[in-house]
């Protein structure tokens, strides 16, 4: 006996025969059903109506995503640059550095490299989209952000994808059909911390 499909594309492929076939033979065999055939196609046309309104959200969502991290990686490293500037220019004065909300010398000494990030998963992709999420180091100093890395598995050098100043993020516009190896590093001011486990996924 045929069951009623229970995934998304094969339902869909479903209603379309049974309108067509119940409108193609309704005179002689169904002619009286209680979802009329036009209303059962344009129920379904509803459907594929939203669904494509969802994955225009969701991919714009995504790509609003990149951008902020792009956008905040930029202000990171712009705010990187004025602080380095700074701490030269009055020579590590805390009282001077204070004036403008930072501190010298004194915290500079006491910062630790970050450990290593942990338990980076893999819990959700797509075509050519991956959502990572991972644990903060344990020890160690404190992240002030999070290098996400990239290579081809077991062939070729780690790239840096994008930063983020917290421990998910999702990454579009990924290559397909390929095994790429990710991983996680934290950072802050001092250097970067211990490399994460790698994840492998195929997009």
């Amino acid at each position: 006996m045929t069951r009623l499909p229970t995934k998304e594309p094969d339902i869909i492929a479903f209603a379309e025969n049974l309108w067509r076939g119940l409108l193609a033979n309704r005179p002689m065999y169904y002619p009286k059903p209680p979802i009329h055939p036009i209303v059962l196609r344009t129920k379904s046309l509803v459907y594929k109506n939203r669904l494509e309104t969802s994955l225009a959200k969701k991919a714009h969502a995504e790509i609003a995503t990149t951008a902020k991290d792009e956008a905040l990686e930029d202000l990171i490293e712009a705010l990187k640059s004025n602080i380095r500037y700074a701490e030269n220019a009055v020579n590590f004065d805390d009282a001077k550095l204070k004036l403008i909300g930072w501190s010298g010398q004194k915290n500079a000494v006491a910062l630790t490299l970050p450990g290593q990030s942990r338990l980076l998963e893999t819990p959700k992709q797509g075509d050519g989209w991956v959502f990572l999420d991972w644990k903060a180091p344990a020890d160690g100093g404190k992240p002030r952000a999070y290098k996400i890395q990239r290579r081809l598995r077991n062939n070729g050098n780690w790239q840096d994808i994008v930063t983020a100043i917290v421990t998910e993020a999702t990454l579009v516009e990924q290559p397909r059909g390929k095994e790429l190896e990710y991983r996680i590093i934290a950072v802050n001011k001092t250097g970067d911390g211990e490399p994460s486990n790698t994840v492998m996924v195929v997009l």
